[in-house]
C-alpha cells in the first residue's frame, strides 16, 4: 500500500488514498445517522488493518476497540483537519473552500499481506456480534488490498465470512483491488474476464450484489447485471469512494 495508485493518480500512495476514502465514508455514515435528537445507531463499524500485524486500527479514544457504534464514532474522532476542496462557483468554474475533515485512523503501510488472517479475525469479531444482533441487516465486509495474500489461499477464510448470517441473510464480502497497473478500472464485473489471476480470485470470493445495491449502482450510472459481484479492479480514488458508499447502503433508514 506504499506504492502509488495505478489508475491515474500516480502521485498518491494507495495507503493514503484508501485512508482518506474510509475516513470520508465514516464521516458520511455519521451524517446519514444524525437526526434532530442526535446520532442514531443505525450502524456499527469496525476498521481492521493488516500488514506486519492484524488488528483494529481506529485511533484516539477508540484505539483497540473491535466494533463501535456510529454514535461512539461521531463523538470520538482522532482529530479534525482543515482541508480544501474544489466546488463549482456557479459561473462554470471552480473555487476552493475550506472544509473540516474528521479523521478516525491514520494509514499504515508495512510488510506482508496476511489476508487470510485478516478474514479469520473478521469472522471472530462478527460471529458474537451477529449472535447478539440476530435481526440485523447482514454484515458488510469490504476488503481493500493492493496485493496477493502472503499467508495462503483466502478462498476458505472468505467462505467462512460469507456463511455468517443474521435472520436477514448472509454476510456480504466485497473486495477492492488497488492495482499499480495503468489499466482501465473494472467495476462490479459479472465474469472473471479480468487482467490477472489475483483479480480473478478476488472476483470469485466476492459476494453477488444484492438487488438494492445493484439498484444503487445503476442510480450512479454504473453498469451492472444480475451476475455482478461486489468487486472493483484498479480503483481510482473516485471509484474507491463510490464503491464504499454504494457498498454500505442499507435497504433504508428511518
Amino acid at each position: 500500500m506504499a506504492d502509488a495508485f495505478g489508475g491515474g493518480e500516480a502521485s498518491l500512495r494507495k495507503a493514503d488514498g484508501a485512508s482518506d476514502a474510509i475516513n470520508k465514508l465514516l464521516s458520511n455514515l455519521v451524517i446519514k445517522c444524525t437526526k434532530s435528537e442526535g446520532v442514531r445507531d443505525y450502524y456499527h463499524v469496525s476498521v481492521i488493518g493488516y500488514g506486519g500485524s492484524v488488528g483494529p486500527r481506529l485511533g484516539g479514544a477508540l484505539s483497540g476497540r473491535d466494533i463501535v457504534s456510529i454514535s461512539e464514532l461521531a463523538n470520538s474522532p482522532l482529530r479534525v483537519e482543515d482541508r480544501k476542496r474544489k466546488v463549482q462557483d456557479g459561473a462554470g468554474g471552480l473555487v476552493e473552500e475550506n472544509v473540516k475533515f474528521p479523521v478516525w485512523f491514520d494509514p499504515i503501510a508495512d510488510q506482508g499481506t496476511p489476508m487470510c488472517e485478516a478474514l479469520r479475525v473478521t469472522k471472530r469479531l462478527l460471529e458474537p456480534w451477529v449472535a447478539n444482533h440476530s435481526a440485523c441487516f447482514p454484515p458488510i465486509v469490504i476488503n481493500i488490498t493492493d496485493g496477493e495474500a502472503t499467508d495462503g489461499d483466502p478462498t476458505g477464510p472468505a467462505e467462512e465470512v460469507r456463511t455468517i448470517a443474521s435472520s436477514d441473510g448472509n454476510a456480504l464480502l466485497f473486495n477492492v483491488h488497488l492495482s499499480s497497473q495503468r489499466a482501465t478500472p473494472i467495476i462490479f464485473p459479472d465474469s472473471d474476464a479480468l487482467p490477472d489471476q489475483f483479480a480473478k480470485l478476488l472476483f470469485h470470493i466476492s459476494s453477488p450484489l444484492p438487488p438494492h445495491l445493484a439498484a444503487a449502482a445503476r442510480a450512479e450510472k454504473i453498469q451492472v447485471s444480475d451476475g455482478s459481484r461486489g468487486f472493483v479492479f484498479n480503483a481510482t480514488m473516485v471509484e474507491l469512494i463510490n464503491f464504499l458508499d454504494i457498498g454500505t447502503r442499507p435497504t433504508g433508514l428511518r
